[in-house]
């Protein structure tokens, strides 16, 4: 099988494994990012995010000179776009980073290449980005071909998901169709489903919806179980006992890039439609606020009993437990909350370094130092921690309470 040059625009969490990976399979990959630090980090063998055996792989496709990293694209046989994005004010999508990395390709495109969006995207965003190449480019029209297909993957199991999992795939026409299953067929096991370009805009939507859904039911049951007296982790684990009934454990909130932005995506494009979509995020927004005030007012309580602020620790920056990953944290969010209005905070999370964007505390100085701790990750370096018989806690993670 003929083994295509390819251009990986940008090199993040989906990226940069997603790059290794294709490399790792003898295809020739150039990485590009708009950061020359990531680019020259990248070149010397090493990392700028933490993941799993992601290190190790870098550094061997490198070595073998199978991944360069860049600042512009060159030609190529494939272009897969693994960018950000983000949306605007009311939650707005916005496809702007999308439209830069394909304008950045338009100028080396040549006849017969493949273009991939790999980002997660509004239902149509493949076709307009085919009217953009066309618009600059019109003697390409009907010369190359466009797809879409989105990930699937586990942050902290990255490189294993997207060797393994299904893929939808579906290009602009049958032949695009084609053409992406047979690049995703060198270095994917899982099955390649082929549908169209819109399915599959919908179907990485829809695949976070159902599971902001799902979190939000548990969040607002952990809400619910707290007014009324009941260890919500004790009372799931004997409703899952039912066989019949999975109900997710509840947390600060939602964060990350998937299920704390995707649903808007539906609700920006379908605002009628999709009531219960838009009511799980504000469920899921609304628990990580409720848990911002349930600490303000434990530190209020502390000041007029010993009349002096308390010394919060905050357990746990990242959006999800054991990475590095601060995007739409929510544990981020409720720290930084209570800096912004004064009180005194330690930072604490054991997957990042001190780089100076955020002074952070060691795990076991923290427990010694603060008058209580707020798990607000369930990291596992958190699970088995002693903590001192006097300092006091509070477990919105399930981290200290789970059995």
């Amino acid at each position: 099988m003929h083994k295509p040059s390819v251009v990986m625009m940008g090199l993040g969490y989906i990226g940069l494994p997603t790059a290794a990976l294709i490399a790792s399979k003898g295809l020739k990959v150039t990485g590009v990012d708009i950061h020359k630090k990531v680019v020259d980090t990248i070149n010397q063998g090493k990392i700028h995010i933490v993941e799993p055996d992601l290190d190790g792989l870098v550094h061997h496709v490198v070595k073998k000179q199978l991944l360069k990293a860049t600042l512009a694209p060159v030609a190529a046989d494939v272009y897969l776009i693994a960018v950000p994005t983000p949306f605007k004010e009311n939650n707005i999508p916005d496809i702007s980073f999308v439209a830069s990395a394909v304008e950045k390709i338009i100028p080396v495109l040549e006849k017969g290449a493949l273009v991939i969006l790999e980002s997660t995207s509004p239902v149509g965003t493949t076709r307009k980005m085919e009217q953009l190449i066309y618009s600059k480019r019109p003697e390409l029209e009907g010369a190359i071909y466009l797809a879409y297909c989105p990930e699937r993957v586990l942050p902290g199991n990255i490189i294993h998901e997207l060797k393994n999992n299904d893929r939808a795939i579906g290009g602009i026409s049958p032949i695009s169709t084609d053409k992406a299953i047979e690049f995703y067929s060198h270095f994917v096991e899982g099955e390649l489903h082929p549908t169209n370009a819109k399915t599959a805009e919908m179907v990485k939507l829809v695949e976070n919806a159902s599971r902001d859904n799902q979190i939000a039911f548990a969040n607002e049951l952990s809400i619910i179980c707290d007014k009324a007296n009941i260890n919500v982790w004790d009372m799931i684990a004997l409703a899952n006992k039912h066989p019949r009934v999975n109900i997710l454990n509840p947390g600060t909130g939602v964060g990350g890039h998937c299920i704390a932005v995707d649903p808007w995506f539906i609700v920006a494009e379908f605002p009628e439609e999709s009531g219960l979509i838009r009511k799980s995020r504000e469920t899921n927004n609304y628990k990580t606020e409720w848990v911002l005030e349930k600490v303000k007012n434990k530190a209020l309580a502390f000041k007029l009993e010993h009349k002096r602020d308390a010394k919060i620790a905050c357990m746990g920056l990242a959006f999800k437990p054991d990475i590095d990953d601060l995007r739409e944290s929510p544990a981020l969010y409720v720290t930084e909350q209570l800096e912004k209005e004064g009180f005194d905070i330690l930072k604490v999370e054991p997957n990042l370094e001190n780089d100076g964007t955020h002074v952070l505390t060691a795990t076991d100085k923290a427990i010694t130092q603060a008058d209580f701790l707020v798990f607000l990750v369930a990291h596992t370096d958190f699970k088995n921690i002693t903590i001192p018989a006097n300092t006091p806690y509070m477990d919105f993670c399930g981290v200290r309470n789970k059995k």
